[in-house]
């Protein structure tokens, strides 16, 4: 039986930079198979929304390595960065075409080398923020409760 394997993200900072957390839903089949968050004391909404799509996909690598698999996301950011403008930031040697350095560069170094390994099978999906879609509601909530400090349950 082939799997509908799907990831669902968020990031989350209290202040811009300040204390900052991820979450994370992967949804096999309709159903929640795996919830996690983590918790960064100082960091950017950006950076946690990189970072969500980042530890997602690693677990996903070692656990469901064949995909194929989506990945939601409600960051334009992250969507765009990943689909669109990390080809040209590659070419010109990690600068935006304002010349300027990628802003957490780290981070996006690290999701190509991950997106890369995983292949073909990977696809991305923008989803509404805050629209009520459950699995995106979810890692929202994992992200918030993570950002403040809050312990949460992961399936």
């Amino acid at each position: 039986m082939n799997k509908n394997i799907e990831i669902f993200t968020d990031g989350s900072s209290l202040g811009n930079p300040g204390p900052g957390g991820w979450g994370a839903v992967v949804v096999i089949n309709s159903e929640i198979v795996k919830e996690f968050g983590g918790y960064e004391s100082e960091t950017t909404n950006n950076r946690m929304e990189l970072q969500a799509v980042i530890e997602t996909l690693k677990h996903i690598i070692k656990k469901y390595p064949d995909g194929p698999v989506i990945i939601h996301t409600d960051s334009t950011y992250v969507l765009l960065g990943i689909t669109s403008w990390i080809h040209n930031w590659e070419k010109n040697n990690w600068k935006t075409a304002n010349k300027k350095p990628v802003l957490n560069k780290d981070l996006w170094q690290e999701l190509i080398t991950l997106v890369r390994e995983f292949g073909v099978n990977l696809s991305w999906q923008k989803v509404k923020g805050h629209s009520g879609h459950i699995y995106n509601e979810k890692a929202d909530e994992i992200a918030t409760k993570c950002s403040s400090g809050q312990k949460i349950h992961t399936a």
